[in-house]
């Protein structure tokens, strides 16, 4: 099997590095500065497991001629349809495209451009994110494992090949039937973490300390679910389990990657993490007050950082 790693940012950077690692056929797709910087220092990765540098196979769109097997797509939800655009002459007939994007509007897309059976479903998960001189660094040794599978749940042959040649490479790899559940599950627990960091501008430890905070945060997480439960696929007892108790724990450091953005004053994926749940929930006619207070907040954000580009 042959992959297609488009991007190498902290998801696409160290699951393609660690697969490049062990020996899989694996190129990366990047932009020319990317690839100029990949070329000279290789790939490094700075993880609680042990550090490691890789020397990948690069292309970028100008010299990227031939199909893969799969195509890992790992950009941010703005930058997906510059991307489609680059990484579809990479697209055969069998090519199984694996996007890792937050939310669920970039299945749309793939789908209207590419097609439903060449889009399977694909979620990751990873405490990363990359330094100023472009490392890949773990922040914590779990979670870093990563689920796909057809989104109809067959064990198909491209899925199982995909299997194969996913395992044995540094971290948790898994063929699931329920692939579109995981997929709902995981937007549901960064729309609820990114909502209530973004909006309370305080890590879940703090937030659970102050006056209403966890009530704040049951509340909000009741919402997105709602929304999930009424246009999506509903999650599991589990899940629900392991979501609340993640959110409301008492001194947690956790906040979410949109709330890191938020702060750094970095673009933000406000409208496919909050926006899109916002707007399905909507059509389904559910009141959602606090998930429209958090949307406007990011927007307000939003605008004002587009002002000052």
């Amino acid at each position: 099997m042959r992959m297609l790693v488009v991007g190498a940012g902290a998801t696409g950077g160290y699951f393609g590095g660690r697969l490049a690692q062990a020996g899989r056929d694996v190129t990366f797709l990047v932009r020319p500065a990317r690839a100029a910087q990949l070329a000279d220092r290789g790939l490094e990765i700075l993880s609680p497991d042990g550090n490691s540098v890789v020397r990948p196979a690069i292309v970028t769109a100008a010299e990227l001629k031939q199909t893969y097997d799969a195509v890992l797509v790992t950009v941010k939800a703005f930058a997906l349809d510059a991307a489609m655009d680059d990484f579809a002459p990479a697209v055969g007939e069998e090519t199984a495209i694996l996007p890792v994007l937050n939310g669920m509007k970039h299945m749309d897309a793939l789908v209207a451009r590419f097609g439903g059976h060449t889009v399977a479903g694909c979620a990751c998960k990873i405490a990363a994110q990359v330094d100023r001189e472009g490392r890949i660094v773990q922040l914590a040794p779990l979670p870093k494992d990563t689920a796909y599978g057809e989104m109809d749940g067959r064990a198909t042959p491209r899925m199982r090949a995909l299997d194969a040649f996913m395992q044995g490479a540094g971290f948790s790899a898994s063929l699931s039937p329920t692939i579109a559940r995981e997929m709902w599950e995981k937007w549901i627990l960064l729309a609820a973490l990114g909502g209530i960091t973004s909006l309370m501008r305080g890590t879940i430890g703090e937030i659970v300390a102050a006056s209403g905070g966890a009530a704040f945060i049951a509340a909000f997480l009741d919402e997105v679910v709602s929304v999930v439960n009424a246009v999506g696929v509903a999650p599991s007892k589990p899940f629900l389990d392991m979501a609340k108790a993640t959110l409301t724990a008492k001194g947690s450091s956790m906040t979410s990657s949109m709330y890191r953005d938020l702060q750094a004053g970095n673009r933000i994926e406000a409208d496919q993490i909050v926006g899109d749940l916002l707007a399905r929930g909507h059509k389904a006619g559910l009141a959602l007050p606090l998930i429209a207070t958090a949307y406007a907040h990011l927007s307000v954000y939003q605008a004002r950082a587009q002002t000052k580009v």
